[in-house]
């Protein structure tokens, strides 16, 4: 819902629990009024007005501008940066008119000189007590505007002293990992430079006063930033008490040039705010990427258990041995079988082939028409794995078009895993990704891609394009692999597409309108995931993380686990399984079967369910993960004891999300205990030894 009021100037727009209010000026510029709890009165907002007056600045630390253009005396960080044809880089933005329709807020501002215009959206994600916000840069002209910076926007947080920031942050193979700081009285800045999400930060935060709040309780205001490419946060604190946080794309390296009658989009920048503390703004965000970011056609569609023959096969595929891993993989229960690299080209090593995306005839004489079919006959759909914006050197590709990467003519260029970037900048690269892709798709019945991406950006180049058009590779890149994925899903779409990067290397609220899945981190040890997937659940729904079981004695730690721990783990998100089955005994392959069995029978409470995190694995012993269903009539329990010390009772896991008036009966516990009881008093585990795991489930009886 959004209301307006005429006289004073401002408009509010209203989630189920939440309002984020905006005021126009005296100046003409609009300014954040509020964000927190939604208020019952329109008269209970306040005006935009300077919060006090001060000689020396015209109001950028006093004035809480949505969009702030640089210019005139303001100094923190400006959401845009233009040169003139002029060379003018003074911007004065100002609002000249605003729209309400289908639950949108427009604000048009244009320059006072200048033919630039710029359009703010808001949208009201009422459900999910979310706010989107996007931008759109115009230029109405007839020459040439250099943009600078181009960020989504600010938003703000009330006047106190002291926030904690919560954020991603981490390295191959540890993605994802949870850190907290104090915010000190200056800038700080996460970002990107990588031409990729990264595995190093993640555009998302969580940000509460005092550093009071915990999972249960507190206020927390969050956001993240929708997109796959350099992208920039900024978080301003200073000693007028102001939190300013601006998104958007990073300008390290970047320049656009805008021409005359075009537009620049910005990402999307999603923000919110609760009162209950870090774990009901994850779920939040979790209701809204299932329920309004991922490509619809598979949106409510419970994700297959997955078999990838990676790490049992390397690049030495052939069909014979395929079908032996996939016959044991359809015993077990496995829907989906993957075959991944090695299939194309002359790929026998990461040194070749990269590029030539058609079927290896030494390794498959027949295509691949023969391994699907018995795949399907097996019971099983069938995936495939794919690297198409990375070319080798030893490729026909790129001895066909060297000029298809990114380069600078007087420089060498930088392989990295044998491998150069493809520039999807141009367009004919860009029509050959699809081409291939789809020629596959259209040829095969495949049903799944898993599309990785195994290095970052170096010398980039594109010496073809003019010279005002080279920095803008940084954002046209992550457009090309959107523009590829919306046209393959258009025309397959039933397809699901996995985002991979080297791991978790390209995770984020952009890259997920177009892929259905992604594949959270090569480090498959399942002490480590814990860890790795705590962290992924503060920012990303269960639904899209895959996770697979692999070795008992992991290449990453060499550290030996049961594989009932390692199943626990990966049964958490979309189960997969990676491990060399040739290998497995009987008796595992059992267990396996039993364990897949109880996966598919409480995957849609884990895959369209709200999460819980009970007790983190980085701060007890005992880690413990739950699981409710929309109702509140079933639930799962996930627990894992890492060790124990001196004979030391284990604490009581104390349920959360359930009817406090219902009575529950949980597994191994004799009598059916209320929601009240369960939530208050919690419920003890048996579990002795070193990583040892349980899973209780949790049905209403009353």
């Amino acid at each position: 819902m959004i209301r307006h009021d005429a006289l004073r100037k401002i408009w509010v727009l209203e989630g189920d629990r939440i309002s984020y209010a905006l005021g126009l000026s005296e100046q003409g510029t609009l300014n954040h009024i509020y964000f927190g709890e939604k208020l019952p009165h329109l008269s209970d907002y306040p005006t935009a007005v300077k919060i006090s007056e001060y000689p020396y600045t015209m109001g950028s630390e006093l004035s809480e501008e949505e969009y702030m253009g640089w210019g005139k005396a303001k100094f923190t960080e400006p959401s845009l940066k233009v040169t003139f044809h002029d060379h003018v880089r003074d911007l004065n933005l100002t609002v000249v008119a605003f729209q309400n329709s289908d639950n949108v807020l427009l604000f048009i501002l244009q320059d006072s000189y200048y033919s630039l215009e710029v359009r703010l959206y808001y949208k009201v994600i009422a459900d999910c007590d979310l706010i989107e916000r996007y931008s759109e840069i115009i230029n109405l002209g007839g020459t040439n505007i250099r943009l600078e910076q181009a960020l989504t926007g600010a938003m703000y947080l009330p006047r106190e002293r002291d926030y904690r920031l919560t954020y991603l942050t981490g390295k191959w193979p540890a993605e994802t990992q949870l850190d907290r700081v104090m915010l000190p009285d200056t800038k700080v800045v996460l970002e990107s430079r990588r031409g990729t999400t990264s595995h190093y930060a993640n555009p998302f935060f969580m940000l509460d006063q005092g550093g009071k709040a915990d999972e249960h309780q507190g206020e927390v205001f969050f956001g993240a930033l929708a997109f796959s490419g350099n992208w920039k946060m900024v978080f301003e604190k200073d000693r007028f008490n102001m939190l300013k946080v601006s998104a958007g794309v990073n300008d390290f390296d970047f320049a656009w040039n805008l021409k005359p009658q075009e537009s620049f989009h910005t990402p999307k920048y999603i923000v919110g705010y609760v009162n209950s503390g870090f774990g009901e703004a994850s779920r939040n965000l979790h209701k809204y990427q299932r329920n309004y970011v991922l490509p619809e056609e598979n949106r409510g569609k419970l994700r297959k258990v997955l078999y990838n023959s990676w790490e049992a096969t390397s690049f030495d595929v052939n069909e014979e041995q395929q079908i032996k891993l996939a016959e044991i993989a359809s015993k077990m229960g496995v829907e989906l079988f993957v075959m991944d690299d090695g299939w194309f080209g002359a790929r026998n090593s990461d040194q070749a082939g990269l590029g030539d995306w058609v079927v290896n005839s030494d390794k498959f004489p027949n295509g691949l028409h023969d391994l699907i079919r018995k795949v399907n006959d097996l019971g099983m759909a069938f995936g495939l794995w794919i690297e198409p914006e990375m070319v080798n050197p030893d490729s026909d590709l790129y001895r066909s078009h060297p000029d298809w990467v990114y380069h600078f003519p007087t420089r060498e260029r930088t392989p990295i895993r044998n491998q150069l970037v493809l520039n999807l900048a141009r367009a004919d690269v860009r029509e050959f990704i699809y081409n291939a892709i789809d020629r596959l798709l259209s040829e095969h019945p495949i049903a799944f891609i898993k599309w990785d991406m195994n290095r970052n950006f170096s010398e980039p180049g594109y010496p073809s394009a003019p010279s005002e058009e080279q920095r803008e590779i940084w954002v046209r890149h992550a457009q090309g692999v959107y523009e590829i994925a919306e046209k393959l899903k258009r025309k397959h779409p039933n397809v699901i597409l996995q985002s991979c990067s080297g791991g978790g290397g390209r995770v984020d609220m952009g890259i997920l309108q177009y892929f259905d899945q992604v594949w959270t981190s090569d480090n498959t040890d399942a002490f480590d995931r814990l860890r790795i997937q705590e962290g992924f659940s503060y920012a990303y729904c269960a639904k899209i993380m895959e996770s697979w079981v692999t070795d008992e004695v992991n290449w990453v730690n060499t550290r030996k686990l049961s594989l009932a721990y390692r199943f626990h783990c990966a049964m958490m998100g979309n189960l997969g399984i990676g491990d060399n089955l040739l290998k497995w005994s009987d008796d595992e392959n059992q267990e396996a079967k039993e364990l897949i069995h109880v996966y598919k029978e409480i995957r849609s409470i884990i895959q369209h369910g709200h999460q819980y995190r009970l007790l983190s694995v980085r701060e007890s012993k005992l880690a413990s993960v739950m699981y409710v269903d929309e109702s509140r009539d079933q639930a799962v329990v996930f627990a894992f004891l890492h060790s124990n010390n001196f004979a030391d009772e284990l604490p009581r896991i104390r349920l959360q999300g359930l009817n406090k008036q219902s009575l529950y009966q949980v597994e191994g516990i004799e009598r059916p205990l209320s929601g009240t009881a369960l939530m208050k008093m919690g419920i003890k585990v048996d579990l002795k030894g070193d990583f040892q795991s349980t899973i209780l489930r949790i049905n209403k009886v009353v």
